[in-house]
């Protein structure tokens, strides 16, 4: 349903990538889609995984830790609030 909403400006919603703890292993998710797109034994695995198709899709990738909490999100894509250099 997401997937097909338009944002301001004409813009498709972002595919981010969720990295998260299964019982079988590490799940790379990405956003609008119920089915995870790998499962690997380790989370390292996965956020290899999950880099590249974050890298893809210009979007970010999301990692939770095995108690469900983001610890870590990783942008990929067009920042519309990028860090401002301090010189």
């Amino acid at each position: 349903f997401r997937k097909h909403l338009k944002l301001k400006g004409g813009n498709m919603p972002k595919n981010d990538v969720m990295v998260s703890k299964r019982p079988d292993g590490w799940a790379v998710t990405v956003e609008g889609n119920n089915k995870a797109s790998k499962i690997t034994d380790t989370q390292k695995q996965a956020i290899d995984y999950g880099k590249h198709r974050a890298q893809d899709n210009k979007s970010e990738l999301r990692i939770q830790g095995t108690d469900g909490k983001i610890r870590e999100t990783r942008s990929y894509g067009n920042d519309p609030c990028p860090p401002k250099d301090k010189k």
